[in-house]
């Protein structure tokens, strides 16, 4: 029996309407190939820290749409905002005020930012980014970790298909973490690097999660410095979790540009590109815009989410419910008898099963969790939100303790004992 019909009914319907009219029926990260088997493919409603799919099962979400949500699904000062915001409207002939506010409020938030530009998508803001640090430094080369994700344009996105070479021919490589492997690849051509762009994180999909060294984070900082180079940070996936005031705050390290997304608005599209002062000439002298770009919507969202975000408790309680997880999921591994890893900051963290390189056991695991009400996936970061109170995190620990229990009852290789 194909997978397909396997399915719930309503999702089956969908997917098989999608195929005539979506190439794959699906793409991107939505795509039916990104998802183990048994996930659902389209999700009816959500709130807090659930949703539920189509079909009516509910789910509690651990990936936060892949990141945007911070607060919890329809977090109600966030709905106000965007409610009062659309009554009075979206997308105008000119801009609304909540763009000045919302400027405003960042460069309130993060130290490092004089100024503030806003787009729509993650892709937008580390592109826009780019081309700023080349209109300030006349320079070509963009510097980027090998196997980064920076998004989905021709000049960063990990699938070669449409992208042709001169898409690629200014940008240079090296490894997350190795400042050698950095001085290596800018040596001969240090007069003719733009920027160095990276993440806070190393988050690349199918690996596990490598935390940045204090000590790289600031050889990146005194690299670009000697050599006249601008260094952006790509917080897109980071931006609000691990600091509201940058990623990197305590390292020391401050960055020169920086392109947020995701979280900004709890699930509203919105993207931010946060710079110094003297980046502001090279920054109006881009011409870059898009056709909602403006949209007020998101901005009132915005801001209703910086309300929230930039609070003590908001951290600590984010850090605290990703501490219970982790230790609640390391317990339910080791008393199964299954070898894992988990990694990167606790607040979107990806646990992996040792030896799985086919990703066979963490598709089964996740497999397993999501038949048990519990929305994870096994190669991508998780992500949680401040609807992941204790008690909800407990109840996250007895559905994937089943989970384990379902894995344990199968034939699948690579079990062993956890060793830390």
């Amino acid at each position: 029996m194909a997978i397909i019909d396997q399915l719930a009914p309503r999702d089956r319907d969908l997917r098989r309407r999608a195929r005539k009219v979506i190439p794959n029926g699906m793409y991107g990260h939505m795509a039916a190939q990104v998802l183990p088997e048994g996930y659902p493919q389209f999700i009816e409603r959500a709130d807090g820290a659930r949703m539920w799919d189509v079909d009516g099962r509910e789910y509690l979400d651990l990936m936060s749409s892949w990141g945007p949500i911070v607060l919890g699904h329809r977090y109600p000062a966030v709905e106000e905002a965007v409610r009062t915001q659309a009554g009075a409207g979206d997308c105008f002939d000119g801009t609304s005020p909540r763009m000045v506010e919302l400027a405003e409020a960042f460069v309130d938030l993060v130290p490092y930012a004089d100024w503030a530009m806003f787009a729509k998508n993650g892709t937008d803001a580390t592109t826009l980014c780019c081309t700023i640090a080349r209109a300030h430094t006349g320079r070509e080369i963009v510097v980027i970790a090998r196997g980064a994700y920076h998004g989905a344009a021709p000049w960063c996105t990990p699938y070669p298909a449409g992208v042709t070479a001169a898409d690629r021919q200014n940008l240079v490589y090296f490894e997350y973490n190795d400042i050698d492997s950095l001085h290596a690849a800018i040596a001969g051509i240090e007069d003719r690097v733009a920027a160095v762009i990276a993440c806070p994180v190393r988050h690349d999909v199918r690996r596990e999660q490598e935390l940045a060294e204090p000590q790289f984070a600031r050889a990146l900082r005194e690299t670009c410095d000697r050599i006249g180079a601008l260094l952006v940070l790509d917080e897109v996936r980071t931006g609000f979790r691990l600091d509201v005031r940058g990623s990197w705050e305590s390292f020391g390290v401050r960055p020169d540009l920086s392109a947020w997304s995701k979280a900004i608005a709890n699930g509203y599209a919105l993207s931010a590109v946060l710079g110094r002062t003297d980046l502001r000439d090279a920054a109006g002298r881009v011409y870059t815009t898009g056709s909602f770009w403006f949209s007020a919507v998101s901005m009132a969202a915005s801001l209703a989410t910086l309300g929230v975000v930039n609070t003590a408790a908001f951290e600590s309680n984010l850090r605290a419910a990703g501490e219970q997880l982790r230790t609640g999921l390391l317990a339910q591994a080791e008393a199964y008898g299954f070898q894992v890893r988990y990694t990167g900051p606790v607040q979107m963290p990806l646990l992996t099963f040792v030896a799985d390189e086919d990703f066979a056991l963490g598709n089964a695991w996740a497999s397993a969790a999501i038949s048990n009400g519990v929305y994870v996936h096994p190669h991508h970061n998780w992500f949680l939100n401040a609807a992941h109170t204790p008690a909800v995190i407990e109840e996250i620990l007895q559905r994937t303790d089943a989970a384990y229990a379902t894995l344990a009852g199968q034939p699948v290789a690579g079990r062993g004992l956890l060793t830390g």
